[in-house]
């Protein structure tokens, strides 16, 4: 019989559970532009624990070596910086596939962001399900059509895959492609294996600006993941030429706001 004391403590715990704080964390594409050691001299000093590896000396357009990985994880390891999701960019081949696995297994991830189409995507899969990882598409916004665009483009994948394979949701390019944030954390919440927090200016192109500051609306799409009770990295990309340490700084501070 569950009296009103028990009530209590059981409706007490859920609570608790559901006020967790969203895990906020970075992209490293966001600071693309400083050496690996500048880098992870200001994620110190931002007190980030957890990160997406996305710069694009790590991605397989031109694929690094086994030993470039080694070593960052070596000095990500130092810092007490776990890389939970490796970015990869497209999968096009079956050494692609393996570049993955091999990549993700160095950093420590648990989970791969990137695209692909037709068997490839079949064979990711399959080959992730075997590994014990997890796979995220990431939409984009392109001037030409991309595959995965909307929420029901990269459903309509999901729909003929297993729960290895979800979505890695990048909200500001959501939004430049025309379409609501917010719907689409809702639509792909069951999916969701990372979110990719960021702001664009408008629709119909990519400039990045502040979280807060642009057509995405940040402050309901973190209050729609905070009622998922979303558990997966909100790494915060910023994709910015130059000097972004003080705009960082801000957007850090603003989505640890946000988090609960």
């Amino acid at each position: 019989m569950i009296n009103r004391r028990s009530f209590m403590l059981t409706t007490g715990v859920a609570t608790l559970r559901a006020a967790q704080p969203l895990n906020i964390g970075v992209g490293t594409f966001s600071y693309h532009s400083l050496s690996i050691d500048e880098m992870i001299q200001r994620l110190r000093m931002q007190e980030i624990r957890e990160i997406e590896m996305s710069r694009g000396e790590f991605m397989l357009m031109h694929p690094p070596t086994a030993e470039m990985c080694r070593s960052v994880r070596a000095r990500l390891d130092r810092a007490g910086i776990r890389c939970v999701s490796y970015y990869t960019a497209t999968i096009e081949t079956d050494r692609g596939l393996d570049d993955a696995v091999q990549f993700a297994r160095i950093f420590g991830a648990n989970n791969v962001s990137g695209d692909a189409t037709g068997a490839m995507l079949h064979g990711i899969d399959e080959r992730f399900t075997r590994e014990g990882l997890t796979f995220g598409i990431h939409n984009h916004w392109f001037p030409q059509k991309f595959p995965y665009e909307s929420a029901d483009d990269v459903l309509g994948a999901l729909s003929r895959l297993s729960k290895t394979v979800g979505s890695t949701l990048d909200v500001g390019q959501i939004a430049a492609c025309g379409h609501n944030a917010v719907d689409a954390v809702r639509r792909l919440g069951p999916r969701l294996k990372v979110v990719h927090l960021k702001d664009v200016a408008s629709t119909g192109a990519e400039r990045n600006v502040l979280l807060g500051t642009g057509v995405v609306g940040i402050p309901a799409v973190m209050k729609e993941l905070r009622g998922q009770n979303f558990k997966g990295l909100v790494a915060i990309e910023y994709e910015k030429e130059g000097d972004v340490d003080a705009d960082m700084e801000w957007q850090i501070r603003y989505a640890r706001r946000l988090a609960g």
